[in-house]
């Protein structure tokens, strides 16, 4: 599936949160959706999900991506979504990757977040997930 079957180009946000500073998986990830031809956003190191939610808000994104190692997420996703909620952006999504234990992820997605990836997965599944999300999910 192309993104030229959109209006516009599919925008992520790539987003780095916390004092995790290890940050090659999400440019890898960035270079690779904006490679697919999706519009991306990348923070770089140490955001805030405040300033993640907000810099989305702006950017008016389809979906966010949280590159997380450091084991805060079970802070920071619930975090964001929360914002998000409280922002009304109930269709962008929240998706990521890293080091996510299984009952986690399961409970993240009880809360309200996407797939979540963990190392190894290609990168062509997170390009389709997320246009195929997007154009489940979004109007165009």
């Amino acid at each position: 599936m192309s993104n030229t079957e959109f209006n516009r180009p599919i925008r992520v946000l790539v987003a780095k949160v916390g004092l995790d500073g290890h940050d090659r998986g999400a440019k890898i990830i960035a270079t690779t959706l904006r490679d697919a031809g999706m519009e991306v956003i990348y923070t770089g190191l140490r955001q805030t999900p405040e300033m993640v939610v907000n810099t989305a808000l702006q950017e008016d994104v389809d979906a966010i991506g949280i590159s997380i190692l450091s084991g805060a997420h079970m802070t920071v996703f619930p975090k964001i979504i929360n914002l998000m909620k409280e922002k009304g952006m109930d269709d962008v999504l929240v998706t990521g990757g890293g080091i996510i234990p299984e009952k986690d992820i399961a409970e993240l997605n009880k809360m309200g977040a996407g797939r979540l990836f963990p190392p190894g997965t290609s990168t062509e599944e997170i390009v389709n997930y997320i246009t195929n999300w997007v154009k489940q999910n979004r109007n165009f």
